[in-house]
């Protein structure tokens, strides 16, 4: 059935897929007899008030082309609305994809599902206090060693993909020092010097870190990972084990799950979905269902 679709580009993903995967999407799109209104703009800025406006008239859907930071886009423009969200992963990490079962730099599969697929109803975090407003995301946001390795890889042009953000875990491992957080679980307080607090709503962040690899998008609790201060000798021998999820039985490690957390720490800018996110301290909370997302059926087990 045709549908109303808003597409937001961003052509700089993946090395430039973002570009081709665009182009090929606005062909799949009209071909396939949706009205679509290109809201991209020159911007992020931009783009996003142009959503905002879509949504607001009643479009079916938002469709972003691109990698963790458009979905992060989409999310906060298709929160508690009634316009689904739709992805075509374009970028070098895709975690949200692929943690929803979403194909991957493949244009024709995804603009496909708006036909053929389902519509699923997932969790979300929301930020209310440390921001201007609300901000939310879909899946992890992390405040420690993460969020500073994450703004030095932005601010690096070489190299590209992956390895930009090994190299910048090498830069700021040697200089890295465990923060003091405090940390409330649904009003239970934590004090702790630890390497990094994680919030995650899907289980992996940073192109397939598994930091939390039990997280649910649809349980409606937030799975919380602690990394308790540790020897940079420690933290490098812990560190590669999170590409397997095989982290969490180290003894510095801990997961909670809990629907609101605080997170406390001076000077501290958090990240989330790869995206420079707020200042500590911030509340955040989980509110179920808070996103409809185009989705492949799923298979009940």
């Amino acid at each position: 059935m045709p549908q109303r679709v808003a597409l937001i580009v961003n052509p700089t993903s993946g090395k430039g897929v973002g570009r081709e995967l665009g182009a090929q999407t606005r062909r799949l799109l009209r071909d396939a007899g949706h009205d679509v209104v290109d809201v991209s703009g020159d911007t992020y800025r931009q783009a996003r008030s142009q959503a905002l406006t879509a949504v607001a008239e009643g479009v079916d859907t938002v469709l972003v082309v691109g990698g963790d930071g458009m979905v992060h886009l989409g999310v906060n423009v298709c929160a508690g609305s009634a316009s689904r969200l739709a992805v075509v992963a374009a970028g070098t990490g895709n975690d949200f994809a692929r943690n929803l079962g979403l194909p991957v730099r493949d244009a024709r599969a995804a603009v496909a599902l708006l036909d053929v697929g389902c519509t699923r109803a997932v969790d979300l975090g929301r930020v209310s206090h440390g921001v201007a407003g609300e901000k939310w995301f879909g899946g992890v946001l992390g405040a420690g060693f993460d969020a500073v390795v994450n703004a030095r890889a932005q601010r690096m042009t070489w190299p590209r993909g992956q390895m930009r953000y090994n190299l910048a875990v090498l830069r700021e491992l040697p200089v890295f020092r465990p923060i003091p957080y405090a940390i409330e679980l649904d009003g239970h307080r934590i004090e702790t010097r630890a390497m990094l607090v994680a919030v995650a709503n899907t289980t992996s962040f940073g192109g397939g870190m598994r930091v939390c690899p039990d997280a649910d998008v649809a349980d409606g609790l937030f799975d919380v990972m602690i990394v308790h201060a540790l020897s940079v000798v420690a933290f490098l021998r812990v560190f590669p084990k999170v590409y397997s999820g095989s982290h969490t039985t180290h003894p510095a490690v801990e997961i909670h799950r809990a629907r609101r957390v605080r997170l406390e720490a001076s000077g501290i800018h958090s990240q989330a979905d790869g995206e420079s996110f707020a200042e500590l301290p911030i509340d955040a909370e989980v509110v179920p269902g808070a996103l409809r997302v185009v989705t492949p059926f799923e298979v009940l087990t």
